[in-house]
């Protein structure tokens, strides 16, 4: 019988436009917090703070890393990039006592907007920062397509469904 207990991250990469590994770094997969609006008066008992369908407001990648590259020089461009984060993430199915490993692929068009060079410091980490605007989002886990985020072209996407596909044809689109 499989019990599969979700243990950790293993490891991960930064690559720039597919192709180029950026660094080591340390961060964080950005977060979505849901466009809200208050929903009160008539017909309402009290306030509700309602989602925006579909919208979202500013989401952000924040990465540390240890040094600066040539490659990752390029992210001083005022241009959209394609941030692609791989990770090894560790299962260990407890019914069979082994350990496995599950891939997660978060791909992101970012845009940096600071940049901060770091530290010298004499046999330590520079602690180079930056931080970007992401308008497209998607993970994947297992190679399997789990959240789709595209604020420019209206979709938003989970497991297979398309939250913003009314939106778009009431608007006139596809």
């Amino acid at each position: 019988m499989s019990n599969i207990i979700p243990e950790k991250s293993i490891n991960f990469k930064v690559y720039l436009n597919d192709e180029d590994l950026l660094g080591i770094a340390e961060g964080t997969i950005p977060a979505l917090e849901a466009m809200t609006s208050e929903v009160k008066g008539a017909g309402v008992a009290g306030v509700v703070e309602s989602i925006v369908l579909g919208h979202f407001n500013t989401t952000t990648l924040s990465l540390t890393w240890c040094t600066v590259t040539d490659d990752f020089m390029k992210l001083y461009a005022h241009r959209t990039n394609n941030i692609d984060l791989y990770a090894s993430l560790q299962r260990y199915d407890a019914g069979l006592g082994e350990y496995k490993t599950e891939q997660l692929h978060v791909y992101l068009k970012a845009t940096t907007k600071t940049s901060t060079p770091g530290n010298l410091v004499v046999g330590d980490n520079m602690d180079t920062q930056t931080e970007s605007e992401i308008t497209y989002m998607m993970i994947e886990l297992d190679h399997k397509e789990r959240v789709l985020i595209d604020k420019y072209n209206y979709v938003y996407r989970v497991d297979g469904v398309d939250y913003l596909a009314g939106v778009r044809a009431d608007l006139g689109g596809q």
